[in-house]
């Protein structure tokens, strides 16, 4: 038979039109989500969960394996009787870039279906706002790192991107950042990896990596604070992402803390990033050690001021530098105040400090954790714990995956396993 003949053959027999065949794609579908989300499962698992028979099961199992989507991971635990065979999906079925895009620098990452990072996370110093040909070193260096990991590029299920800014998630276009156009940048990056490509905020794709890998994953409404150079918020309510109408909830380090504060750079008066960001920290500590303020800060730079970063401060005040040590607790009695209005009205589980402020551990959710006892009511504080993330710089990254699995490998079962067809018939 010739590839054409292959290629319809094929076609006919991923059952379009056909309902009962259509039944069994459905089923299918259903088990790989089942895997992805739940991770091994015995085919009696299978059973209860999919409430369809052992042979239909068996069959289903059967089926995926042969199209190299799941294999046998070995013998389970017994619940009184022979042991029974795990199965899962098969790690290798497929890659997931993931790409963390920020002002300053982009962190590129590759997954396999386990979600387990395959070599190395990749950092470079091109970001949004830094780089003129930013694309273009953003495509060399992602096809080096794929190439470095020999992974070819066919494996690629899709690229997940996570960016900073105002996001229309209706529209896919970014309000911040006037190079992507009036386009949706997902079609500027899927036209640029000749992929597709899945964009999401970037403390939302935070907060949805703690709900499915950190802290927050057993957990139905957690607050996640994304503090680096700006302060953003990613909202966990029924155990679902939040967005708001249009995309643009979690904006919380605009809110005013000082009315005759200074000027944000969103054009507004007094916002908490204007205090308490690393952006804000940075400029604070720039200014006092120029007009002659001790700190070992200094040395760590070199008496570079222009080299200080939200790092830099962070380390000193782990080594102990109480200059620096005070401008985290001064940034901890702002955030506190900004939390209790969070906690007043969203009354959360847990609210989890993450982005580069999260480094500095303790330094930072002490302070939080005292002043609020200040700003909020007992039983609403009690109710709510500070945690630290655990996913640290991660979190962003692996945030993706779900996104990218959910609207590629499962949505779209079906029209990749007859492209994979298709190819391997060739």
């Amino acid at each position: 038979m010739d590839k054409q003949g292959k290629k319809k053959k094929t076609e006919n027999s991923s059952g379009r039109g056909n309902p009962q065949n259509i039944k069994k794609l459905l089923l299918k579908k259903q088990v790989i989500d089942i895997f992805y989300k739940e991770g091994l499962k015995t085919i009696a698992e299978l059973c209860n969960v999919t409430n369809n028979s052992i042979p239909s099961i068996t069959n289903i199992m059967n089926e995926l394996a042969a199209e190299g989507l799941v294999e046998n991971f070995g013998i389970g635990e017994s619940k009184g009787g022979r042991k029974p065979s795990v199965y899962g999906l098969k790690p290798d079925a497929g890659v997931i870039v993931s790409i963390d895009l920020s002002r300053k620098y982009s962190r590129i990452g590759v997954f396999n279906l386990h979600n387990q990072q395959l070599g190395r996370i990749l950092e470079i110093n091109h970001g949004l706002e830094n780089s003129e040909n930013f694309l273009a070193v953003l495509k060399e260096e992602t096809e080096n790192l794929l190439v470095n990991n020999k992974i070819n590029k066919n494996s690629v299920l899709g690229f997940g991107i996570t960016i900073p800014g105002l996001i229309d998630i209706k529209k896919g276009i970014s309000y911040s950042y006037p190079q992507f156009g009036d386009k949706p940048i997902a079609e500027t990056f899927q036209n640029l990896f000749g992929n597709r490509a899945f964009i999401e905020h970037d403390t939302k794709a935070m907060a949805v990596g703690e709900a499915w890998f950190g802290y927050a994953k057993e957990k139905s409404n957690v607050l996640f604070l994304n503090i680096g150079s700006g302060i953003g918020l990613g909202i966990i309510i029924n155990g679902e992402l939040y967005h708001g109408n249009s995309g643009f909830c979690g904006e919380f380090g605009h809110i005013q803390m000082d009315p005759d504060g200074e000027l944000c750079y969103c054009g507004k008066i007094g916002c908490l990033e204007t205090i308490a960001s690393g952006t804000a920290l940075v400029k604070k500590t720039q200014e006092k050690i120029k007009n002659g303020k001790s700190s070992i800060i200094s040395n760590i730079v070199d008496k570079k001021t222009d080299k200080i970063t939200l790092k830099t401060i962070i380390d000193a005040a782990n080594q102990g530098d109480l200059f620096a040590i005070e401008l985290i607790e001064e940034a901890g009695e702002y955030l506190a105040r900004g939390i209790s209005i969070l906690i007043h009205l969203l009354n959360p589980e847990a609210i989890i400090i993450g982005g580069e402020m999260a480094e500095a551990g303790s330094l930072i959710t002490d302070p939080i954790k005292q002043k609020l006892s200040k700003y909020t009511m007992l039983r609403l504080k009690q109710d709510t714990r500070i945690v630290q993330s655990e996913l640290k710089e991660k979190a962003g990254l692996m945030g993706t995956l779900p996104i990218v699995m959910g609207n590629t490998f499962i949505k779209d079962y079906g029209n990749l396993t007859l492209k994979t067809n298709a190819v391997d018939d060739s």
